[in-house]
């Protein structure tokens, strides 16, 4: 079984346990995702199953869409819901004032993620070590939003957003921001991955329907194809006469468009084969996936 699964992941539950469930599921043991989302957070999550974990490093998931609720009236410990009231207020902004505060965080921006987020210090997530009261330096960090739109007002002081932007982005720290902005604290009262490069809301299994798919025996026809999430790279096919050498990880000539080190997807005769990479006149082989075995 290769392939992706693009989970609908529900609040309450970790990226981690997402991939034990597949894991169950699927009977594989090379099962890994593919972008960490946070515990309460609900979306999209890709994940790697069998041959695609080799493809993890071509991945591209700069491309992100999140939908979420921003609350205006109190600031958190944890910059969401669930966590310790530090600041309350009544200043609420108006749609205006929300609007400007956007503009604001749009571009590349300095960003200091929470630290009940998913980053991993010394292999441990940060909220791992913040439920255990250990406090962590978390520096900032540089990251790209492109754009965020107001979609609608909510009850209780709500603001209704689209935030599409790059890897890396806390949009709780965001919410958190615009209170700042604003000047009335605010916190994330609710948050969906809506997109992730290529994986969306669309193309997503929820856990119920992954479960019974892999129930009916019918799963492995549900895996999204390895070359999906790989269209950010130019294509070689190779003729048939080509399969023996190929499948046997032979290099072969390099096409003159083919810049040095550039990464490419390789097909035989229209099935994709892997990824090669220019090193001086030849095309090497860095990911080798034999169809059929």
């Amino acid at each position: 079984m290769n392939g992706f699964i693009n989970v609908l992941k529900p609040p309450g539950m970790s990226s981690a346990a997402v991939v034990s469930f597949v894991k169950r599921m699927a009977n594989e043991k090379h099962v890994g995702h593919a972008g960490t989302l946070d515990p309460e957070a609900a979306g999209v999550l890709p994940v790697m199953i069998g041959r695609a974990t080799r493809l993890f490093d071509y991945l591209v998931d700069k491309e992100k869409s999140y939908v979420a609720e921003c609350a205006f009236g109190a600031s958190t410990d944890t910059q969401d819901a669930q966590g310790t009231v530090l600041e309350t207020g009544d200043a609420y902004p108006t749609m205006d004032a929300v609007r400007e505060a956007c503009r604001k965080l749009t571009g590349d921006i300095s960003q200091t993620p929470s630290m009940y987020s998913a980053i991993k210090v010394d292999g441990k997530p940060l909220y791992a070590r913040a439920r255990r009261g250990e406090t962590v330096d978390v520096p900032q960090r540089t990251v790209h939003i492109e754009e965020i739109r107001i979609l609608g007002e909510m009850p209780d002081h709500g603001v209704l957003l689209q935030v599409d932007c790059g890897r890396g982005t806390y949009i709780r720290s965001v919410c958190d921001d615009l209170g700042r902005l604003t000047g009335c604290p605010a916190h994330m009262r609710f948050l969906l991955r809506a997109r992730s490069g290529v994986f969306t809301l669309d193309n997503a299994m929820t856990l119920e329907e992954i479960r019974a798919a892999s129930e009916q025996g019918t799963l492995a026809e549900r895996l999204l194809p390895l070359d999906l999430p790989l269209g950010h790279l130019p294509v070689i096919d190779l003729p048939q006469r080509m399969r023996k050498p190929a499948l046997n990880g032979a290099r072969f000539a390099a096409p003159e468009e083919i810049r040095e080190g550039e990464n490419v997807r390789t097909y035989l005769d229209g099935t994709f084969l892997g990824i090669t990479a220019r090193e001086g006149s030849e095309m090497a082989w860095k990911v080798l996936i034999l169809p059929g075995s």
